[in-house]
């Protein structure tokens, strides 16, 4: 098994990638609150018939880094529930799976080790953690704050990009 060199660059930039994204996941769903009379009731909104509830997509979205943390701990991955009921719900989520990622303190040769993933019934890969973060979870994390951030759109919500890309925005100028 290849070693990468010992040091925890690559794991400090995906806990601030994923703390950040959801930060901003959080932020949206503040917005949210803000312009939906019943928030709680918008977690059940669909895009299309056959797609998964907003409520859903919250639960989904954090399962991506909290799979890369119990990955890099060495830990069997635990999902959320995907039955989000309530903002209250959400929003314990996204802390619990922010503190997660936070906590993670490890050297990025953790990024090499192989394990078998479940991806769904009867369905697995063997990868290294570093082939599945950019290859599953990061792509997958986009997916599901997307599929948040249109949901609340489509419900008439008035978010922007940049509301979706927060994590940005202390870092914009403008020229004088």
């Amino acid at each position: 098994m290849a070693q990468g060199p010992v040091g925890n660059a690559e794991i400090t930039e995906l806990r601030r990638i994923f703390a950040t994204r959801l930060d901003a996941l959080d932020g949206i769903l503040t917005k949210a609150e803000a312009h939906l009379p019943d928030i709680n009731g918008a977690l059940g909104e669909r895009l299309a018939p056959d797609m998964l509830p907003l409520g859903t997509q919250i639960a989904f979205a954090c399962n991506q880094p909290r799979g890369f943390a119990h990955w890099c701990t060495g830990r069997d991955n635990s999902n959320l529930d995907p039955d989000v009921p309530t903002l209250t719900v959400a929003r314990s989520c996204i802390a619990d799976t922010r503190a997660l990622v936070e906590s993670l303190d490890g050297d990025d040769s953790r990024l090499d080790s192989i394990k078998p993933t479940r991806l769904g019934p009867g369905l697995f890969t063997e990868t290294t953690a570093r082939l599945f973060v950019s290859d599953f979870w990061i792509p997958n994390f986009y997916f599901h704050i997307t599929t948040t951030y249109v949901i609340l759109r489509t419900l008439g919500v008035p978010l922007g990009k940049a509301d979706f890309m927060a994590f940005l925005m202390p870092h914009v100028q403008q020229k004088p």
